[in-house]
């Protein structure tokens, strides 16, 4: 059974937002079959910092892609949440 991995860029809903316990949020809120493979942060401008987090999932579920789309852009803390590259591993 191959994989997927969707590669998310992801905005705080505010400057505040812990990142720590951002990420964690978005762990807990996936669908049991998706992980995250590693969290990067990336450096917008005047100390805000965007999270990129790789999630990968099972190729064969139908619609597994919109519910992890949908349990990213739900968690809270997130302002903004948008998928930039998904690729097959």
């Amino acid at each position: 059974m191959s994989k997927v991995v969707a590669s998310f860029k992801i905005f705080p809903a505010d400057a505040d937002v812990n990142l720590a316990d951002l990420k964690e949020a978005i762990k807990s809120n996936l669908p049991k079959e998706a992980y995250v493979h590693r969290f990067e942060e990336e450096p917008i401008a005047f100390g805000l910092v965007s999270l990129i987090a790789h999630v990968v999932f099972p190729e064969d579920e139908a619609g597994e892609m919109e519910k992890v789309e949908e349990a990213v852009k739900k968690t809270e803390g997130v302002g903004e949440a948008e998928v930039f590259l998904v690729r097959r591993i």
